[in-house]
């Protein structure tokens, strides 16, 4: 069978195939999967695995395509360190261009780098290094000072520079003859109160392609995909932004076995930005670690605590620690199915409130000043699920609606008129790395995928 364009999620424990046809109109063929083969050395083993299986879901022995791109989360993601001067200036605008990347961010520092710092870094051994501060024409010395020292560690890993225009020459000299490869970038914060994400997010995708071959068991991943390569959470964000052009603003919320991660895109409110204390991204992506209905599963059920579970399920104490003990990765009882709908409930109830702003009463000599802070979520008008959770489990409907219900007032979470949209093929992610190439007939299956 021959199929246009395979597209690969390459995952820490799982590869999934997609097949899609791109003419005469773009159709979402099928899918296959197997476990990741990254300590085989080798991942293509199981993306030859995961076409097989896809041959197999097909009715035919063989299938030959035209092109296979691939967006991966294996060999721990795109592991980052971002380095800037003032937490809650340039370095927050540095850690929101890297999330918005797609990246796992490892460890952040603000102000000048310390003994520690560079001990922690080389211990991480990140895929890329971040490097912001100042805005443009105003503080250089501490970029300039964390620059020679991630130099001087002569360390084989990318560094991005984003910080004061004026640094440029200088931050070039400081890297000549290094092992680190350079690229430099707009200052993601060039004025006070003005964030510059993009051009970064652009470039972190772009360092992450070209040197995701160097990570163990993917060094023969040039051999299969021959087109575009993203970070799994950046290609979600991707999939949103496009979706974002064409019907407005949105959140997708993408509940996992590991992480909860929130991507929204919205401008927010004339109103919120007015009184609003920090600026926020159009495009914000926040993840959550702790947040996983398999493997951080006891997360969860300590946060909501046993009692309620019970009470909830209305079971007994028993029920409850055997289906503890006995969770697998894919809920097959109406019992488990139940119980990962708890567990998913709270994972997206607790990462919204975390992503989203709320109105702070400041109270002062000429009386109460009301203030904003985060992102404005409330001119969101569609609410999208993706993930295993949101895309399989009965009441995902249900669970997405409560997002409005569980506003205490002071929240800036969407209302409850906002539509509830699921990503019903799991193809968004396949799709965002898509969109690169092929951007409407990939906001075509994403519509599509979305209707069903």
């Amino acid at each position: 069978m021959k199929i246009d364009l395979l597209v690969a999620e390459i995952g820490s424990t799982t590869t999934v195939v997609n097949g899609f046809n791109l003419n005469p109109c773009p159709e979402f063929i099928g899918q296959g999967q197997s476990s990741t083969s990254i300590l085989a050395g080798d991942v293509n083993i199981g993306l030859r695995a995961a076409i097989k299986d896809l041959a197999n879901n097909l009715n035919t022995e063989d299938i030959q395509y035209h092109q296979l791109i691939a967006t991966s989360s294996a060999a721990g993601g795109l592991r980052m360190t971002v380095h800037g001067l003032v937490y809650d200036m340039t370095v927050r605008a540095a850690k929101e261009a890297a999330l918005g990347a797609g990246a796992n961010i490892k460890y952040i520092t603000a102000g000048r780098l310390r003994e520690s710092d560079l001990n922690k870094i080389k211990e991480i051994e990140p895929n890329i290094i971040l490097i912001a501060g100042g805005v443009d024409y105003g503080e250089r010395d501490t970029s300039l000072y964390n620059s020679e020292l991630i130099g001087n560690l002569d360390l084989d890993v990318p560094v991005i520079y984003a910080g004061n225009v004026e640094n440029r020459e200088e931050v070039r000299e400081l890297f000549k003859n290094k092992k680190s490869e350079l690229y430099i970038v707009e200052n993601v914060y060039p004025k006070i109160d003005e964030l510059n994400i993009e051009p970064t997010r652009k470039i972190i995708q772009q360092v992450f392609e070209k040197h995701i071959v160097h990570a163990p068991g993917m060094e023969k991943i040039r051999n299969m995909v021959n087109g575009h390569i993203m970070p799994t959470p950046g290609a979600v964000m991707e999939a949103s932004q496009l979706l974002y052009e064409e019907i407005g603003d949105l959140i997708t919320i993408d509940v996992g076995g590991a992480t909860t991660d929130i991507h929204s895109v919205t401008e927010g409110s004339d109103e919120i930005n007015r009184i609003l204390i920090n600026p926020e991204p159009l495009a914000k992506r926040t993840v959550e670690g702790d947040l996983g209905v398999f493997v951080n599963m006891h997360n969860i059920v300590d946060m909501v605590g046993k009692e309620e579970l019970i009470k909830e399920l209305n079971i007994s104490l028993q029920e409850l620690e055997e289906i503890i003990e006995n969770h697998k990765s894919i809920p097959i009882s109406n019992l488990e199915k139940k119980f990962v709908e708890k567990l998913t409930l709270h994972a997206v109830i607790t990462a919204i409130k975390r992503h989203a702003g709320r109105l702070r009463n400041l109270y002062g000599p000429s009386g109460k000043k009301t203030l904003a802070e985060g992102k404005d979520l409330t001119q969101v008008q569609t609410i999208i699920g993706t993930g295993g959770a949101l895309t399989r489990l009965p009441n995902r409907i249900e669970i997405l609606k409560n997002i409005s219900i569980n506003n205490r007032g002071d929240e800036l979470l969407p209302n409850k008129d906002a539509k509830i949209l699921i990503d019903n093929y799991y193809i968004m992610a396949s799709l965002g790395v898509m969109s690169k190439e092929y951007p409407e007939e990939a906001l075509e299956l994403l519509k599509l995928s979305l209707r069903q």
